[in-house]
C-alpha cells in the first residue's frame, strides 16, 4: 500500500493510475500495457501533481549541507543556498547556488541560458567542471523528469529491474538538446529513487558515469523532497547533499540572478 498521503489533491490521481496496484490481479494485468507516459505520469501525481507543482514551486529557497569527497580520500563540509525563479521551461529558468567552504565563499548563477559566476560582486567564468556539475543538476534531476512535457523532452520505457529486493521502472529521458537521463523509480511507490547518465571526459577523453540516488522523501508544501541525496563518479562517491530546509512560494528578488557587470555595461551612456 501507499503511505498515507496528506495532500488531498493528490487523491484523484491516485484513483486513476495507481489504486489498480491494490487488486494483484488487476495489478498483473495493467502491467502488462503500462506505458513509459503512465508510469512518469503517475510519478508526477505522487510527486505533487502537475498543477501542484507549478504553483507551489513557481520558486524557492533551499538551504542545506554538501560533504565532499577529495581525489586524496578527504572530506571537505561546505553549506549551500540554492535559490530559483521557476520559467515556462528549465532552460528559462533562473538558478543561483551560493556555496561556502572552509576556504571561500562563491555563487553559480544560470540565467537567460548563460553561467556565470560571483565572488561579492564581481563575476567570472567559472571551471569547466564546476559549471558542468551546476548545470548537471538541472538537465540530469528529478525535475526533468517532472517537468518533461514542458521542455519538450522524450521519454521511453527501458523495461523492469529489480535490486535489492526493490522492484523498479526503468525509465529513458532524452531532452532536445540529446541529454540523456535513465530513472530508477520504484514500482510500490512511484518514487525516484536513482539515475545515471553519462557525459564527456576532460578534454574528450572517456565518458564519465555519474549517478544520484535519492533518500529521506519528504513531503514539502503538498510536494515530495528528497533530503538527502548521494552523487557518484564512476561508481565513486562524490558528494553528500543533505538539505536541512526548502521554502517555495516566497517573493524573490530578481537581481539575484543578473551579472553586475552586465548590469554596469548598460548603464553606461
Amino acid at each position: 500500500m501507499l503511505r498515507r498521503i496528506t495532500n488531498f489533491a493528490l487523491i484523484p490521481a491516485l484513483l486513476a493510475g495507481v489504486i489498480v496496484f491494490s487488486n494483484p490481479a488487476a495489478a498483473r494485468a495493467q502491467d502488462k500495457n503500462y506505458t513509459a507516459e503512465q508510469i512518469v505520469e503517475t510519478t508526477i501525481s505522487i510527486f505533487g501533481t502537475r498543477p501542484g507543482l507549478t504553483q507551489v514551486r513557481r520558486n524557492g529557497w533551499e538551504r542545506g549541507k554538501i560533504t565532499s569527497v577529495t581525489e586524496d580520500g578527504r572530506t571537505e563540509d561546505s553549506a549551500y543556498e540554492r535559490r530559483f525563479i521557476r520559467g515556462e521551461s528549465m532552460d528559462k529558468d533562473k538558478v543561483r547556488l551560493d556555496q561556502k567552504t572552509p576556504t571561500q565563499e562563491y555563487s553559480l548563477v544560470y540565467t537567460d541560458g548563460k553561467t556565470f559566476g560571483l565572488i561579492k560582486d564581481s563575476s567570472f567564468t567559472p571551471r569547466e567542471d564546476a559549471a558542468n556539475n551546476f548545470l548537471s543538476q538541472m538537465w540530469h534531476g528529478i525535475d526533468a523528469l517532472l517537468r518533461y512535457k514542458e521542455n519538450g523532452s522524450t521519454i521511453t520505457m527501458v523495461g523492469k529491474d529489480k535490486q535489492q529486493n526493490v522492484d523498479l521502472y526503468v525509465i529513458d529521458l532524452v531532452d532536445k538538446e540529446k541529454r540523456q537521463t535513465r530513472y530508477y523509480i520504484s514500482q510500490k511507490f512511484f518514487r525516484v529513487l536513482w539515475l545515471e547518465y553519462e557525459e564527456g571526459g576532460a578534454g574528450g577523453g572517456k565518458p564519465v558515469k555519474y549517478a544520484r540516488k535519492f533518500y529521506d522523501y519528504q513531503y514539502i508544501q503538498g510536494t515530495l523532497v528528497p533530503k538527502r541525496t548521494l552523487y557518484f563518479e564512476d561508481g565513486k562517491q562524490r558528494q553528500e547533499i543533505r538539505v536541512q530546509s526548502v521554502t517555495y512560494g516566497i517573493k524573490m528578488d530578481d537581481t539575484l540572478f543578473k551579472n553586475p557587470e552586465a548590469q554596469t555595461s548598460a548603464a553606461r551612456p
